[in-house]
């Protein structure tokens, strides 16, 4: 580990114990506005016997839902972030409790820390954001490769929410020389295609010699490298390649966590099914559920439940088609459970089933599925895990992305699997449900506009 490395995780650290801090002040100050400085003991002594505890799970949900990480953040993502672990740790605290010998830790006081701690803590991580984007600055960048993979590269980074990459040459022949002549005034050189094997070769000799950062494209060839086992036979080192599959015995532990938080889920979502099957029945003519024919392990076909969004003749005439983005097909009480992730509930019965996952690929259609394997040889590899109700793709991409983009979303989900992956993507999900990005379906507009590199871009050939 490099002192650069370390010493940007010791500021993490120091983050982190500061966000802990001013978590617990303010709910010490809620004590003294609650009762006006004069604390009863017995109320007090409940926070003190918890505070450990409470510390452990704001550190955890901090990190699990990435708030430490700031090159890909913007202010509003730290306004939801934010707005959303503390509410979760005020209804987990009176969780525990209530059920616990903590019952005279005082709901007011839960309440008003709620609204002090988002208050302060939304301040804090502002100014640390701030002086981020001040002291690390952004990082100019060369993006070489075929002129289509270029532009596709440009559209999605210079669209980026947050601006810390900031492109200032495109290559699209010539690599190696135009790198040289332009050393001096990039950070990252990004091969956004697979070029030929000697020059990509002096091209990372001369990067790594003059420290410049390389960032490599997810092509098959890059993701088979993901995840690697070093293995040593007597004098001879060797990089053991692991599959694209997630290990038997992680397999049964994943199945097992699907099997509980399912149950655990539909038991505490029953009200919000009821009340959605009522007004899909009562707003539109047709079956409450809709049932659709996907993909899952080994591409085996199931049936996918939903919550009907559209109208029953949506694909009537047109056939099978990706959904879009204002779809006309979509009834107005599908329009808002599409957006709160609400018509995907009934999935949990496929999860108990053991059609789906909770965490995993999406599920496509055979129709697509057929389509998308000819023109992408490699998207047989998704399959050799359950679909999911949620995945990496949808976490971290966008829901406009193409299938290739989403198909290596799928492929570094199945290659970096642990349980605690799982966990993260399961909270980071309800993130996305403020994020009207993530809701959104193909759009074509968007899609023409990858076609074009922005003039303030030079072009290098």
């Amino acid at each position: 580990m490099g002192q650069g490395e370390r010493y940007g995780k010791l500021k993490k650290v120091m983050i982190c114990i500061f966000d802990a801090l001013i978590y617990h002040l303010s709910i010490i100050f809620s004590f003294y506005l609650r009762y006006s400085g004069n604390i009863p003991n017995y109320n007090y002594a409940a926070y003190k016997e918890s505070a450990i505890y409470i510390t452990i799970l704001f550190i955890l949900l901090n990190v699990l839902f990435g708030v430490y990480v700031l090159y890909n953040k913007s202010v509003v993502d730290f306004l939801y972030l934010t707005v959303i672990i503390q509410l979760i740790m005020t209804v987990s605290i009176m969780a525990v409790t209530f059920f616990g010998r903590w019952f005279t830790f005082p709901r007011s006081v839960l309440l008003i820390s709620f609204l002090l701690s988002f208050i302060f803590l939304f301040l804090w991580r502002i100014v640390v954001y701030r002086l981020y984007e001040k002291f690390n600055g952004s990082k100019k960048m060369m993006i070489i490769g075929k002129e289509e993979d270029v532009k596709n590269a440009v559209f999605n980074i210079g669209n980026a929410k947050s601006k810390r990459h900031i492109i200032e040459y495109a290559a699209i022949q010539n690599y190696y020389s135009n790198i040289k002549s332009h050393l001096n005034d990039i950070d990252i050189v990004y091969l956004a295609s697979e070029i030929e094997e000697a020059e990509k070769l002096r091209i990372y000799d001369l990067l790594v010699a003059k420290k410049k950062k390389i960032f490599l494209n997810t092509s098959f060839e890059n993701l088979v490298l993901v995840n690697p086992n070093i293995m040593n036979i007597e004098d001879e080192s060797i990089i053991e390649v692991s599959n694209f599959e997630i290990p038997s015995e992680d397999g049964v532990v994943k199945r097992l966590f699907d099997i509980l938080f399912s149950v655990l889920l539909i038991i505490v979502a029953s009200p919000i099914m009821l009340i959605t099957a009522c007004l899909v029945k009562l707003t539109s003519q047709g079956p409450i559920l809709y049932k659709q024919v996907r993909i899952t392990k080994d591409g085996e076909e199931f049936n996918v439940l939903k919550f009907r969004s559209m109208s029953t003749t949506a694909e009537k005439e047109t056939g099978p088609v990706l959904a879009s983005s204002n779809d006309a097909r979509v009834t107005t009480v599908g329009k808002y459970i599409r957006a709160l992730r609400i018509d995907e509930l009934p999935q949990l019965f496929n999860v108990l089933k053991g059609d789906m996952s909770i965490v995993g690929p999406r599920p496509e259609r055979p129709f697509f599925v057929e389509q998308f394997q000819e023109e992408n040889p490699y998207y047989y590899l998704r399959h050799n895990v359950r679909a999911g109700i949620t995945g990496y793709a949808q976490v971290y991409g966008k829901y406009a992305s193409d299938f290739n983009s989403k198909l290596n979303f799928d492929l570094l989900y199945i290659k970096k699997y642990t349980l605690l992956l799982d966990i993260k993507i399961m909270l980071q999900t309800i993130k996305i449900l403020f994020d009207k990005v993530s809701s959104k379906g193909l759009d074509e507009e968007e899609m023409l506009a990858k076609k074009e590199i922005p003039v303030s871009i030079k072009v290098l050939k």
